[in-house]
């Protein structure tokens, strides 16, 4: 297994995707250390005993440091809650506790461009900027800080991957996902992917050295659009 004798950390292990992902580390043979938040430790419950479990907010630096201690992999939620740079807060501390060499890779949503070529449609920008608008405003999402936490990323000299997730579903898993470097690619034209497989994607490009300092936007393997094209379209 190609997780053996390795340790990963999982930043928001808590979470639908990162119960996923902590699943797939330990099918792999890794040591997993989780980190959530105190009131969320319940939810790793199915994990007791197999997994370690730091409880503190992803943007404590000190949290953040003792999670990553000694640690070959770290796999990193970014969530923009509320209105205090949580996800770059997180980012940061992970790009700055990491040991070097390490392999982060961080998970976000399609809205984040790296290059400034990814081309959405209508549809996705008016609801990206409706809904962007209206949760910053009720002070429950920050998506400018999500965008914040992708260019300190993407600025790094880490060996960083940041995995771009279209929408998410739940269900059995369809393999693992398929990718383009650009929104807009007509492979990604379904904009769905299975959760499960969402974290097999983020637990296998681990390994995977084709994938450094790289943001592919996936989409489920078996999805209309990903069937109607073949290969992995870059």
């Amino acid at each position: 297994m190609p997780g053996t004798g390795k340790r990963m950390c999982v930043v928001g292990a808590s979470g639908k995707l990162g119960r996923y992902m902590v699943q797939h580390a330990l099918d792999r043979g890794y040591e997993v250390v989780g980190v959530c938040r105190e009131q969320s430790v319940t939810k790793l419950a199915d994990f007791e005993g197999r997994i370690t479990v730091i409880p503190g907010a992803t943007n404590d630096r000190a949290v953040i440091a003792r999670a990553v201690n000694g640690c070959d992999a770290v796999l990193t939620v970014l969530v923009p809650w509320g209105r205090n740079h949580y996800a770059s807060g997180t980012a940061q501390a992970v790009l700055d506790h990491a040991r070097p060499g390490a392999r982060l890779v961080f998970s976000c949503g399609w809205h984040i461009t790296r290059d400034g070529k990814d081309v959405y449609t209508r549809k996705f920008k008016l609801y990206a900027a409706v809904f962007g608008r209206l949760a910053k405003l009720a002070r429950v999402v920050d998506v400018d800080d999500q965008v914040d936490a992708c260019r300190r990323i993407f600025t790094s000299d880490t060996r960083w991957t940041v995995v771009r997730g279209s929408d998410l579903e739940e269900g059995d898993s369809q393999g693992l996902p398929v990718w383009s470097r650009h929104v807009g690619d007509p492979v990604l034209a379904s904009n769905m992917t299975r959760r499960v497989d969402y974290a097999r994607f983020m637990v296998e490009a681990v390994e995977n050295d084709a994938l450094v300092q790289e943001a592919p936007a996936i989409i489920g393997r078996l999805t209309p659009s990903a069937l109607a094209h073949t290969g992995n379209p870059a």
